[in-house]
């Protein structure tokens, strides 16, 4: 059975992790809701991540550019390059995201989703989850 976490506007379907598929891959699937956005661009130090559209649009950035994800659309995130996304079209959005190898797992997540529910989380804390997960910031 897939483990669901929410995230604010964000609800994570983990249907595979690092812990069933001996570190070779982590997928989710993600629904964005309308005006949802990507809490703290950063990049991944270990790990690529592509993203396939399933459903409605969301609005990637990466490095400086933007690229829109539909259905049946994909991008390729190399690990070091500062990315975030975002859903300015009003309607849900939904992707399938893939990290290769599987380092992060859902243990990230859901850390991520209790600082979020205690109200308003401190930057610093969610940076230190993020930095032990191994996902790194970017600078404002």
């Amino acid at each position: 059975m897939a483990e669901v976490i929410r995230i604010g506007g964000l609800e994570l379907r983990f249907l595979r992790s690092k812990d069933d598929t001996g570190g070779s891959l982590d997928l989710f699937e993600m629904t964005v809701a309308p005006t949802g956005r990507m809490p703290v661009p950063h990049h991944h130090r270990d790990w690529d991540e592509t993203v396939y559209g399933l459903s409605g649009r969301l609005v990637f950035r990466l490095g400086a550019e933007e690229h829109v994800i539909a259905p049946g659309d994909h991008l390729f995130i190399p690990r070091g390059v500062v990315h975030g996304f975002e859903n300015r079209s009003g309607a849900p959005a939904t992707c399938l995201n893939v990290l290769t190898p599987g380092v992060l797992g859902p243990a990230y997540f859901r850390e991520l989703a209790a600082l979020v529910a205690s109200g308003s989380p401190e930057p610093a804390a969610m940076r230190e989850v993020m930095l032990r997960h191994g996902l790194v910031p970017a600078s404002p």
